[in-house]
């Protein structure tokens, strides 16, 4: 193989290295789903606050991995209305945020901004909703620093460029040309403390792409980022639909690594649709796991006690292929087609319902509807509407057992602490 091309394969390869370091990987393997037409009168439910012992307050050790999610209603939910004026509003917010936290003006503003813009009743549930996704995903900080996450890319790196067996030196040396900013893209990820400098980097590999070697297709790996972790696809998503508030620095990929556009889009993905969920806890799961994952982990769970089939109950009800409905069937789909007959729903309905998943259509599905009937009738009670998922989280940066549900207590445990410093209610 000549010289140059040797540097280009390995470059090349560098980019899948990488691209395993990025802030969000496929999160339990789980793919993008299409996505679905934004519903018309989206709704949030008010949520029923449940005492629960709250947990600590200190951040976690690592952050959550969150999912891109599908496109978001094109209206804004209507719950019941707060009846504060933007005043009053603003010195709720100002009363429920955290006493200790570093420029809490500007935090403020940035909160109020995302839920005047995405037309979000003022109120404690929401407020302290968002604020506790907030402090589990970044403490309290823009920008948030990740520990070793340059040993983490490194380690990553060696580990890929092992598999390929290029040697580290060769890649090091690839490394060593000068980024736009004058350093080395060696010293930038020798350098790296936040998920916005990594961001960076890769933006300057993919501008640089042909003075590298690099493939002109290459893209960016990195998928979420800012104080609530959100998912760049997701903003791309969102401002389709509704419109941004702000005037954009940029694209919207680097208004999610600023604080305010990071808030915005957390807001919008945590609470801008519409979910029949009876605790908050349940929006949490969602957060970490994809929208209505909650509920379609209680139609696994119906599912399995009908069919007798043991089923994963991680929400996800189709197999997916490059963001589409696969050919392959599910384990879910597969439990249904073999209670076919008994259900009374055909294979092209079946296949038709669970095409909704990820919309709240599908809880007024048929399919939906007599899932629960049967599993009902079978077990002699009413069964749950929304669960837990049961996810197990991967990424670098998580060394410990972490799963969805511990994320959704965590953040819930938050969110409690948050609500006891709302004021009484007016009787």
């Amino acid at each position: 193989m000549v010289a140059p091309v040797k540097a280009a394969y390995r470059i090349a390869v560098l980019s899948t290295l990488l691209s395993a370091c990025a802030s969000v990987p496929p999160q339990q393997q789980r793919l993008v789903v299409a996505l679905p037409p934004p519903v018309s009168v989206p709704v949030l439910q008010a949520p029923t606050p449940v005492p629960a012992e709250p947990a600590s307050t200190a951040a976690a050790t690592a952050p959550a991995v969150v999912v891109a999610t599908p496109l978001p209603p094109a209206a804004p939910p209507q719950a019941p209305k707060s009846g504060l004026s933007d005043a009053e509003g603003r010195a709720l917010l100002l009363r429920l945020l955290p006493p200790q936290i570093k420029d809490r003006s500007g935090w403020a503003s940035d909160i109020f901004g995302a839920f005047s813009g995405l037309k979000i009743p003022y109120t404690p549930e929401y407020f302290c909703a968002a604020m506790a996704v907030i402090e589990q995903e970044s403490s309290w900080q823009g920008d948030p620093p990740v520990p070793g996450l340059n040993r983490l890319v490194w380690k990553q790196i060696e580990m890929r460029a092992d598999k390929y067996h290029i040697p580290m030196l060769a890649v090091q040396a690839a490394l060593l040309k000068p980024s736009p900013d004058g350093r080395s893209y060696k010293a930038r990820i020798d350098s790296l403390q936040t998920e916005k400098q990594m961001n960076a980097v890769f933006e300057d590999m993919v501008a640089d792409a042909g003075k590298l070697g690099l493939p002109l297709n290459v893209q960016n790996p990195i998928r979420t980022g800012g104080p609530m972790q959100v998912s760049v696809e997701f903003a791309d998503g969102h401002v389709r639909v509704w419109p941004y508030p702000y005037q954009a620095k940029g694209s919207m990929r680097h208004e999610v690594f600023s604080r305010r556009g990071g808030v915005y889009f957390g807001v919008a993905n945590l609470l801008h649709y519409r979910a029949p969920y009876p605790e908050m806890i349940y929006r949490f799961a969602d957060y970490n796991a994809g929208r209505y994952s909650s509920r379609n982990a209680a139609f696994q769970l119906a599912l399995a006690r009908l069919s007798g089939q043991k089923l994963a109950l991680d929400g996800d009800l189709l197999r997916y292929d490059n963001g589409r409905p696969a050919a392959v069937a599910s384990g879910t789909e597969k439990a249904l087609l073999a209670l076919g007959g008994k259900l009374g729903i055909g294979e092209a309905d079946i296949r038709r319902d669970l095409q909704q998943e990820k919309a709240e259509s599908f809880g007024q599905t048929r399919l939906f509807n007599r899932v629960f009937e049967l599993a009902e009738r079978q077990a002699g009670h009413r069964m749950p509407r929304e669960v837990l998922p049961q996810i197990r989280l991967n990424s670098p940066k998580i060394t410990r057992k972490l799963t969805t549900e511990w994320f959704a207590k965590r953040v819930d445990g938050r969110y409690q602490t948050c609500l006891k410093r709302a004021p009484a209610p007016v009787l």
